[in-house]
């Protein structure tokens, strides 16, 4: 019988980002379909909060969102240029934009960013081959970003989450690549909820059991989930 594949945060994040801990919510059997307009309404509902919380002139300076530009710059990512996941979302919707329905696991995975400001999304398991990891590149990995075909390197020392040497996530949170994109054929994910001081892991571990609710709620499945630290950076991606 195969090994359950394992997922690894490599001890480097952890010395380089003290008090970070990454939750990870793993769902199995899942059915995914077109969003109903219950979730749609949490979406609508979570964009109108962040309205109400940010000025449209002050979003870098908001201490959930600072923190992240601050680690960005510490490998080397310009944050005007490469947003975290949760900033470009807030920025949409503080323009007065509606963020696009995709499907229940990818809206889910939006409505708990913009409720609580702190990356949350997911990937698709049911397609991996390899273990994988959040760690820093070596430049060797290879990155094919969604919606194009052309293969891209990481820059040495970036932040990725990579399957093997293939790259999932670049600059951390900031751009998912086309292999485990959340579709309406996936059976299995996983969500990473990251938590970054000032965020505390009480309430990385309250979004986690958000997602798991959400989940089971509008996709059905069997959920669990983990609080990845530098005390346990590892887990295996099994029921």
């Amino acid at each position: 019988m195969n090994r359950p594949f394992i997922y690894r945060i490599a001890d480097e994040i952890f010395t380089r980002f003290p008090g970070y801990v990454r939750g990870v919510v793993l769902a199995f059997g899942v059915q995914n379909r077109p969003s109903p307009p219950e979730l749609v309404s949490m979406l609508r509902e979570a964009e109108m909060q962040v309205r109400r919380q940010l000025d449209p002139d002050k979003i870098a300076e908001h201490p959930r969102i600072a923190a992240w530009r601050e680690a960005y710059r510490s490998f080397g990512a310009k944050p005007s240029e490469f947003r975290p996941s949760m900033e470009a979302l807030a920025r949409r919707v503080v323009k007065e934009q509606e963020l696009p329905s995709i499907n229940a696991l990818v809206d889910i995975g939006n409505v708990l960013s913009l409720r609580h400001l702190v990356p949350t999304g997911g990937h698709a398991i049911d397609v991996l081959t390899q273990d994988i990891s959040l760690r820093f590149a070596s430049g060797q990995e290879t990155f094919i970003p969604f919606g194009s075909e052309e293969l891209e390197h990481p820059l040495p020392g970036e932040v990725i989450f990579a399957e093997g040497d293939t790259v999932l996530t670049r600059r951390w949170t900031w751009r998912q690549a086309n292999h485990t994109l959340t579709l309406l054929t996936t059976t299995a994910i996983e969500y990473n909820v990251d938590g970054l001081p000032p965020i505390p892991p009480t309430e990385v571990k309250q979004i986690c059991q958000e997602t798991g609710e959400l989940i089971q709620r509008f996709c059905g499945g069997r959920v669990r989930y983990e609080i990845l630290s530098r005390d346990h950076p590892v887990l295996e991606l099994a029921e």
